[in-house]
């Protein structure tokens, strides 16, 4: 019996820029130390953007790397996505600057909010447009430059997080790979732990705003940690669920890089051990809804995915929100 058509990955890209952030460096800037970051986050470093660099630039560059390993050209994309909360402007969105860049031109592109569970948003989004036929070839990105709304007098946020961008071109596949299944998930009632208060229309700026420092992030940490260490495990299991998979199918799980003290209670919680966790967050910190396809791709091009491997990525962000995929892995060989 032939197989259904399930959207695969084609090709894969990420960037990060060249400016590394050690623990060091922010000792000088903030009341902090290298062994308190560590020890509460697990990050030792992190990318940070030059001024001049957007959003829209890093994506580019992912982009690029992740159509040229499928041998693809911008002109033969119907759908770019692109999942991102510091797009270059709040309007037009980010993903037509790329479409633009690409010369995408009969591709349709749309920008999408949902924090650090952005990528797995859209991921869904454009599997479900892939299988039915709607769109056959899909550019999605997964990028932030956090450090534009990053309040570097604040040490409980700006010790957590990095500029970076991921990318990858789906396209339908019929051998039994692809994405298997999908969960995603909202709860409207913890809007308030992570936030940009200022910038929209309930709060536009304004002196005040900036006075009061309404542009950059806000986190409650305590609750964001609570709330990701119930739910990426609940989400694990249901995506394994959704998938007709047990937990010992799943060659490597890939979560969201917030924090390593977050992972390894969701894998104690899990019962599984730390080391079938891919954990990059020591070198990038938390860039977002990057995070997901910067660890993927790093996972690639390293040679350390087969041909049918079972990803298991999950993550969690503002809104909030959090979601989970299941990939069988239908690329042979690692990037040139």
């Amino acid at each position: 019996m032939t197989e259904p058509i399930r959207a695969g990955v084609l090709g894969l890209g990420s960037s990060v820029p060249d400016q590394v952030l050690t623990n060091a460096d922010l000792e000088k800037m903030v009341k902090t130390s290298d062994e308190w970051i560590r020890t509460r986050s697990g990050i030792c470093e992190r990318r940070i953007a030059p001024k001049e660099t957007a959003a829209s630039d890093l994506a580019l560059l992912a982009a690029r790397e992740a159509l040229s390993d499928a041998g693809l050209q911008g002109e033969d994309l119907d759908l770019i996505i692109v999942a991102t909360v510091s797009s270059d402007m709040l309007f037009p969105n980010t993903s037509c600057l790329i479409q633009r860049d690409l010369g995408a031109k009969n591709a349709a592109a749309y920008d999408l909010s949902a924090g650090c569970s952005g990528f797995i948003y859209a991921l869904a989004q454009a599997t479900q447009s892939v299988i039915t036929g709607f769109h056959r070839l899909v550019l999605v990105v997964g990028v932030d430059i956090l450090s534009r709304i990053t309040n570097w007098e604040d040490r409980s946020t700006c010790v957590l997080f990095g500029d970076g961008a991921g990318a990858v071109v789906l396209g339908p596949v019929s051998d039994g790979t692809g994405f298997q299944a999908h969960y995603l998930g909202a709860d409207g009632n913890g809007a308030d732990h992570i936030k940009m208060l200022a910038g929209g229309s309930r709060c536009p700026a304004s002196h005040e705003t900036v006075d009061r420092k309404d542009h950059y992030l806000k986190m409650r940490g305590n609750e964001v940690f609570k709330f990701a260490v119930r739910i990426i495990p609940e989400a694990v299991e249901e995506v394994l669920r959704r998938a007709g998979l047990a937990k010992a199918e799943i060659d490597v799980y890939l979560p969201h890089q917030a924090n390593i003290r977050i992972i390894e209670a969701a894998a104690k919680r899990l019962d599984l051990p730390l080391d079938r966790f891919y954990i990059n967050v020591d070198r990038f910190g938390n860039t977002s809804a990057a995070s997901i396809p910067i660890a993927l791709a790093e996972l690639y091009r390293a040679g350390r995915l087969k041909y049918a491997d079972k990803i298991l990525l999950v993550g969690f962000g503002a809104g909030l929100t959090w979601g989970a995929s299941i990939l069988f892995w239908s690329k042979n060989g690692s990037a040139v």
